[in-house]
């Protein structure tokens, strides 16, 4: 995930040795939190909730990277929609703090796009709740307030 030139200032200067150790080194390539590989396409049921096929161990897998019990249900092979999607892992910051990157390493995680995005739902809700306020306290400021 590309870093804002407004936020660059929040990360050490040797973030990317940093960024490399953490998804590649430490997290082996994988996703931290549902076991998916980077660099590879990953078909997704689109139905289910982050059911997806690992080529390595041959099975269906949940969205913690654990293998299914029982293979998911196929009612009907036509209704089927599955989405294959490359998988870029990307260190995510667990307090959504950037500032602490270099002094914690514990506080960094590699995660695929879809367990990113699940991790970072509450601050982007937050930050587009924010967005919208302060676009509207601009236009209440220049063009009177707004009508509901």
């Amino acid at each position: 995930m590309p870093i804002r030139p407004e936020h660059r200032w929040l990360y050490p200067i040797d973030w990317p040795e940093i960024t490399n150790f953490v998804r590649f080194v430490r997290a082996k390539g994988r996703c931290e939190q549902c076991r998916r590989p980077h660099g590879h396409y990953a078909a997704q049921l689109a139905d289910a909730d982050g059911v997806w096929w690992d080529r390595d161990a041959r099975a269906w897998c949940d969205g913690r990277g654990r293998p299914l019990r029982s293979q998911p249900a196929f009612v009907a092979l036509e209704n089927i929609r599955m989405t294959r999607r490359p998988v870029y892992l990307a260190t995510a910051h667990l307090n959504h703090d950037p500032s602490d990157s270099g002094r914690r390493w514990r506080n960094l995680a590699a995660f695929c796009p879809r367990c990113h995005m699940k991790h970072d739902a509450d601050e982007h809700r937050r930050r587009r709740w924010w967005n919208a306020f302060r676009r509207r306290a601009v236009g209440d400021l220049f063009n009177g307030r707004y009508s509901d």
